[in-house]
């Protein structure tokens, strides 16, 4: 069987795993703190017929051999996690961290999760709560005949209430950052968690330690681009069809030679 024939069928599955990629980049376009992914490839393994510096006589050497590939494979997606622009909202509870870390989140079987989507909720007891109902952490509590919400920029959070003059401070938000968050796992829901790759968190206060600000009223958007990844996605079309292109090139090859010999 023609070797080329398995080696474009390598390559016309990437192409549809880096397809898949940028589709769900796209479908994201307007996901609050969403990161876009970049498929990584690699090349197959080699098979040497003729191994690079082999003696070719006593005194020469082979320059470059003969090394025949065997495709290529989709090794891996990364998260991209550059900042998406901030859009003004004007709503007390959405915030959007200005530079680098996670809001911290707790799940319901107890584990902290890590989101960047600052779209935040009252639920019916006055606590900070994700679209999904899932709070803040640390937990914050609302006071029922709150007034006013204001949450500054180190993260410092407080309420006017009827009869006071002065707003009484109700707690913290904290961030936390990882060494690499690229190594985050997705799990759905605008949330990572931690993974062996991704370091362990590093809590702080807002606009210390290397981490953003809260900003109060803002959002961050998608830092998907929509013209780069229709480029991505005209250049992964055509990489695919030349693949196919290969395929049907090694199929008439074979046919040539079955209807002559």
């Amino acid at each position: 069987m023609h070797g080329a024939l398995w080696v474009s069928k390598t390559g016309l599955a990437a192409q549809d795993t880096a397809l898949k990629t940028i589709s769900n980049n796209l479908a994201n376009v307007n996901t609050n703190g969403f990161k876009k992914d970049r498929a990584v490839f690699q090349d197959l393994l080699y098979q040497i017929k003729t191994q690079p510096g082999g003696q070719s006589s006593q005194n020469t050497e082979i320059p470059s051999g003969l090394q025949l590939g065997t495709g290529v494979r989709v090794v891996g997606t990364q998260k991209v996690f550059t900042e998406g622009n901030l859009e003004v909202t004007e709503q007390p509870l959405d915030m959007a961290i200005n530079g680098r870390g996670f809001f911290q989140i707790l799940m319901p079987d107890g584990t902290i999760s890590y989101t960047r989507d600052g779209q935040f909720h009252l639920d019916s007891e006055g606590n900070i709560v994700t679209a999904n109902g899932y709070p803040l952490e640390p937990a914050i509590t609302v006071p029922d005949d709150a007034t006013n919400i204001t949450i500054s920029t180190d993260g410092i959070v407080s309420v006017t209430v009827p009869g006071t003059a002065t707003p009484t401070q109700i707690g913290n938000i904290t961030l936390t950052d990882f060494i690499n968050p690229a190594g985050l796992e997705a799990i759905g829901n605008n949330l990572f968690v931690q993974t062996g790759a991704s370091g362990d968190p590093q809590e702080s206060t807002p606009g210390l330690d290397g981490l953003g600000t809260t900003e109060q009223g803002m959002i961050e958007t998608s830092n998907v681009e929509i013209v780069e990844e229709m480029v991505d996605m005209i250049t992964t079309q055509r990489a695919y069809e030349m693949n196919a292109k290969v395929v049907t090139t090694a199929d008439q090859m074979l046919q040539y030679v079955t209807q002559n010999l």
